[in-house]
C-alpha cells in the first residue's frame, strides 16, 4: 500500500460553537482520503479523555472513509488543544497550548515502514517547534522515497517558528505552500527582502512573483503555491504560473480551508491531473470548506468526481 501522509499536530480546535477535531496534518490526510487515496495522519496524543476522543473520532472517520488511516503514539504529555476565535469575516485567531502530546511525537519502526511506502507527505512548521517532533518529522522525510512529493505547508502560527526551521524544511521539500502574509515573513527572513506586510501581492505583484521564483531557485523547489485570501491563488513553477480567482461564498469559518486546498491539489496531481486542473479543483474544494463549520466536512459528490 502507498500512503499520502499528514505528519505533525493532531488536536482539538475549541471553536465558539464547540470542540472540533483539527490540526493541519490530520485535516490534510482526511481530505486526501476523500479522493480515494490512502491518507494517513501521524501524530501523538495524551493518555487522557481527549486522546481517547481523537482515537474514537478517527475510528468513526475510518468506518465511513476506509481509505483514511492513522498512526497515533500515546505519550505522557496531554492531548493538544487550540482556542480558536473568529473575527467578523470568519478568519480564525489561534491560542496554541505548549508542552502537549504532538510536541513529543516519537519516531517508531511502524512510522519508518510507512515512510518507505509513502508517495506524498505534507508537513508544517508548527509541530517542529519542539526538538523531539522536529527530529521525528525530519527523519520521516529522509526515509521517504526520493521521488515522493514532499509538501511544506508552512502554516506559521504565533511565534512558533525560526528561520533555521523554515530553511531546513525547505531543503527537504519539493513543494512550498504559503499564504501572502507568510510570504512577507519568509521573504524577510530568508531573502533579506523588506516587504509590505499583508500588502505585497496587492501592491507589488511583480515583486511577489520575483520573490516566489527566488525561493524556488534557492531551495530547488518544483513549485510554490501562494494563496492570497479573497484576491485568489497562484501556483508558480520555474517557468510557469497559474492563477485562479477566489469564488465568493457565504463564509461560516475558514478553519481548515487551506488544508483542504493543499490536500486536494496533491490528490489531483497524484491522480494524474495537470497543475491547472489540480489548482482549479483545490480552489473549489477550499471554497466549499469555508461554507462549513470545522475543518473536516464531507465533500459533496460533485467535488469528488
Amino acid at each position: 500500500m502507498k500512503y499520502v501522509i499528514g505528519i505533525g499536530e493532531a488536536l482539538f480546535d475549541c471553536l465558539p460553537e464547540g470542540r472540533k477535531l483539527g490540526g493541519a496534518p490530520a485535516n490534510f490526510a482526511y481530505h486526501v482520503s476523500q479522493f480515494g487515496l490512502n491518507g494517513c495522519a501521524i501524530s501523538a496524543i495524551g493518555d487522557d479523555e481527549l486522546g481517547e476522543e481523537i482515537v474514537d473520532t478517527f475510528e468513526k472517520v475510518q468506518a465511513a472513509l476506509p481509505t483514511f488511516s492513522f498512526q497515533l503514539s500515546t505519550v505522557e504529555q496531554p492531548t493538544g488543544t487550540v482556542k480558536v476565535t473568529l473575527d467578523d469575516k470568519g478568519i480564525p485567531q489561534y491560542e496554541i497550548c505548549l508542552g502537549v502530546a504532538w510536541d513529543n511525537i516519537p519516531l517508531t519502526n511502524a512510522m519508518l515502514e510507512i515512510a518507505r511506502n509513502t508517495k506524498a507527505v505534507c508537513f508544517g512548521s508548527l509541530a517542529q517547534r519542539s526538538e523531539t517532533s522536529r527530529e521525528t518529522i525530519q527523519a520521516f522525510l529522509d526515509a521517504t522515497p526520493a521521488d515522493a512529493l514532499k509538501v511544506f505547508d508552512i502554516n506559521l502560527r504565533q511565534s512558533w517558528y525560526t528561520a533555521d526551521v523554515i530553511a531546513e524544511s525547505l531543503s527537504r521539500a519539493n513543494v512550498l505552500k504559503i499564504n501572502d502574509e507568510e510570504l512577507d515573513v519568509v521573504a524577510t527572513m530568508l531573502l533579506g527582502e523588506p516587504t509590505m506586510p499583508g500588502k505585497l501581492i496587492a501592491e507589488d505583484p511583480e515583486k511577489t512573483r520575483r520573490i516566489c521564483r527566488e525561493l524556488i531557485a534557492k531551495y530547488g523547489l518544483d513549485m510554490l503555491i501562494l494563496t492570497c485570501g479573497a484576491i485568489g491563488s497562484y501556483v508558480f513553477t520555474e517557468s510557469r504560473e497559474s492563477y485562479v480567482a477566489t469564488p465568493k461564498v457565504q463564509v461560516a469559518d475558514t478553519v481548515g480551508a487551506g488544508d483542504s486546498f493543499t490536500a486536494t491539489f496533491v490528490a489531483q496531481l497524484l491522480l494524474g491531473k495537470s497543475i491547472r486542473e489540480a489548482h482549479e479543483k483545490a480552489v473549489a474544494v477550499s471554497a466549499f470548506v469555508c461554507t462549513q463549520h470545522g475543518a473536516m466536512p464531507v465533500l459533496p459528490e460533485e467535488l469528488k468526481k
